[in-house]
């Protein structure tokens, strides 16, 4: 797997100082693969070119097309994954379940998981990774599909590359730690560390604040 740079370790500190403008307790916009957190006002003009994460179509845990009308009005978390990582996927995993059990009951939040290893992650693969985790299906998908719409989203819709500023091509394997706060616009508001359990409760934390927040 790719490890922390010392700019992406630098960056990922300054966004967990970071996470809401001590003005309005608002939580702030992802636009570029810097990171850098941006408050941007609805009523500013740069606010309809906020960067939103591109459609995508992929095959979940069940063989269901899951597409971004999936998580239309949602609130979602995603994070990149695969089922036979002996590493850093469990502990990841088990995190995220800790987000899932907070919302169990709740119909707005949802988590989108993205296979890297698409071609070996078959559906009835995932399906079992799910079922050993206790992975709630209808909250929760796991997915595969076309490797390069994978890579593509994650790179260039997610920023889900660690070694930043290092060159990089579409056969290079991908493995981010990262966790990414999706809002029901389809916008990144958060990015945590996903093998942290602490950053789970500051994830539980900016979940709440942009559920007061509001469909925009």
């Amino acid at each position: 797997m790719r490890h922390f740079s010392v700019a992406s370790i630098l960056i990922l500190t300054a966004i967990a100082g970071c996470t809401t403008d001590p003005a309005t307790d608002m939580l702030p916009y992802y636009s570029d693969a810097d990171l850098t957190p941006q408050w941007i006002d609805a009523d500013d003009p740069m606010y309809h070119q906020i960067h939103t994460i591109a459609p995508f179509h992929l095959i979940n845990q069940n063989a269901d097309v899951v597409t971004e009308d999936t998580f239309a009005g949602s609130i979602y978390v995603a994070d990149f994954f695969f089922a036979t990582c002996p590493g850093i996927c469990p502990t990841m995993t088990k995190n995220m379940l800790t987000i899932q059990e907070a919302y169990r009951n709740d119909s707005d939040i949802m988590f989108l998981s993205h296979s890297v290893t698409p071609e070996i992650d078959t559906p009835e693969v995932l399906n079992r990774y799910g079922e050993e985790y206790g992975i709630l299906p209808e909250k929760w998908h796991l997915v595969t599909g076309a490797r390069e719409e994978i890579y593509t989203l994650a790179r260039q819709s997610y920023f889900a590359e660690e070694d930043l500023g290092l060159p990089v091509n579409e056969s290079d394997f991908l493995h981010t730690e990262l966790f990414f706060l999706i809002d029901t616009n389809g916008r990144i508001r958060g990015i945590y560390k996903g093998t942290f359990p602490n950053e789970m409760t500051r994830l539980i934390a900016d979940i709440k604040l942009l559920k007061e927040e509001g469909p925009a």
